[in-house]
């Protein structure tokens, strides 16, 4: 999503047109950001994965490598997202049999002068579509839902928490 500056978008020049921001006057800052998704399961799909018998391998740690890798090719699969010196991220994947559900956060920091919102954004994407695509064969309609920023630090903005609190799914 486009930020705004002085009422205007940001990814839009003065035609309309679209446009990459240029960031090269920000300052560089250290930058934290945490995301959070859910996969929604089959009491059957829940059973394999904690029972370890999904013929794929081992679903939370597959998935934990997915959101990695994903968040370091963010730049190359979301058009007009900087290419950014990630310094660390970190995926996890939690079993909820209760709630019948993958719950997934990542964060992500760097040292540079943009965000990494849509990193870790895009890491509890591919984490929970790596799940979808791991368990498919039990439960064919599995759905990743709740996918949403928890927090981020650094940049202009300072530290921002989402006002709701909570854990995936919770409104």
């Amino acid at each position: 999503m486009s930020q705004a500056e002085g009422g205007r978008l940001t990814h839009l020049d003065e035609s309309g047109r679209v446009r990459m921001v240029d960031v090269g006057d920000r300052a560089v800052s250290d930058r934290q950001a945490t995301a959070t998704a859910f996969v929604s399961l089959s009491e059957a799909a829940i059973a394999a994965i904690s029972e370890g018998r999904v013929s794929k391998g081992d679903v939370l740690q597959v998935c934990r490598v997915a959101g990695i890798m994903a968040a370091k090719r963010t730049p190359q699969l979301i058009p007009l997202c900087h290419p950014i010196s990630i310094s660390h991220v970190a995926v996890e994947a939690e079993l909820d049999p209760v709630q019948h559900r993958v719950l997934l956060e990542a964060t992500v920091r760097c040292r540079d002068a943009t965000g990494v919102e849509m990193e870790a954004l895009t890491a509890v994407a591919v984490a929970g579509l790596t799940v979808i695509d791991m368990i498919k064969s039990v439960d064919p309609w599995a759905e990743i839902a709740g996918v949403r920023m928890e927090s981020k630090s650094g940049g202009r903005s300072g530290s921002v928490r989402r006002p709701s609190g909570g854990s995936p799914g919770e409104t």
